[in-house]
């Protein structure tokens, strides 16, 4: 299957049975049960259409108007059954196009940020360029051009897969420029560029078959003692749940659940408030 499919658009939180963003669970012990995309487009379609037209001057336009706001991002971490596959922390640190060009290898894996947009992944190839999916093609283009003036980092340790050589990831991605449409077996650039580091086809479009119990887990971290969970039955799935909610920002997520979960655990609190 391509991804040359009809978008199906993401349901909210109130319309799929979850838990108590405060880490409560309901009496009975119910499914938490996450969203499925399979019918669902590379998100990055979404994005600015700029992309082709490298114009410095329409990145300044288009991107300062909404810096990056590290505050609004959501830590979370993905369980594959027991075991953590992806984990962040919030304030990793983020650098100009320019700067990251000094701290690139060949073979790592950048993410490229801005408020309100999903995040844009890409492989560094060497000699100032990255492969990177955008808009149902895989491109080889110069890392300051692929930036459109967003602030970046390396995420080469947010999954916990083992990365393949450097010559290997290079290569992947390589191999793949020019591939569009229904040539593509990645849902977004960030699974076509975490493929190409770490191989493994739970990346890639039906990856997995989706029967049974969703083995895996997307934990959202509030604070010290407000937490979320989610489960689906693929990695792919989870990630597009994760870069909406990258793109919507920790504040929209937190009021989505307390929009939904008017919990019995708020209700009981307000039976006890002196």
């Amino acid at each position: 299957m391509g991804n040359q499919v009809e978008k199906l658009t993401h349901l909210n939180y109130a319309e799929v049975p979850t838990s108590d963003p405060n880490g409560f669970d309901p009496d009975d012990d119910g499914p938490r049960i996450g969203v499925s995309y399979i019918f669902s487009n590379d998100d990055d379609d979404e994005q600015d259409d700029n992309l082709d037209h490298f114009s410095s001057e329409n990145r300044r336009v288009n991107h300062e108007e909404k810096p990056f706001d590290p505050q609004d991002e959501l830590e979370c971490s993905i369980y594959y059954r027991e075991e953590c596959v992806y984990e962040r922390s919030t304030g990793a640190a983020t650098h100009s196009a320019e700067s990251l060009l000094n701290k690139c290898r060949p073979g790592d894996l950048l993410e490229f940020v801005a408020t309100g947009q999903y995040p844009h992944w890409a492989v560094y190839v060497g000699d100032f360029q990255v492969v990177h999916l955008h808009r149902a093609e895989i491109k080889n283009n110069f890392l300051t051009d692929v930036s459109q003036g967003k602030k970046g980092r390396i995420v080469n340790g947010l999954y916990r897969y083992r990365a393949l050589p450097p010559e290997v990831i290079v290569r992947n991605a390589l191999d793949h420029v020019g591939s569009r449409d229904r040539e593509l077996y990645w849902r977004n650039s960030e699974c076509f560029a975490a493929w190409c580091r770490f191989g493994k086809r739970e990346f890639k479009i039906g990856g997995e078959i989706r029967i049974g119990k969703q083995p895996y887990r997307l934990k959202l971290l509030f604070s010290e003692k407000k937490s979320h969970v989610l489960e689906f039955q693929s990695l792919e799935d989870v990630i597009m749940e994760k870069r909406r909610n990258d793109q919507i920002g920790k504040d929209a997520v937190m009021q989505e659940l307390a929009n939904h979960l008017n919990t019995n655990h708020e209700i009981k609190e307000d039976h006890f408030v002196n």
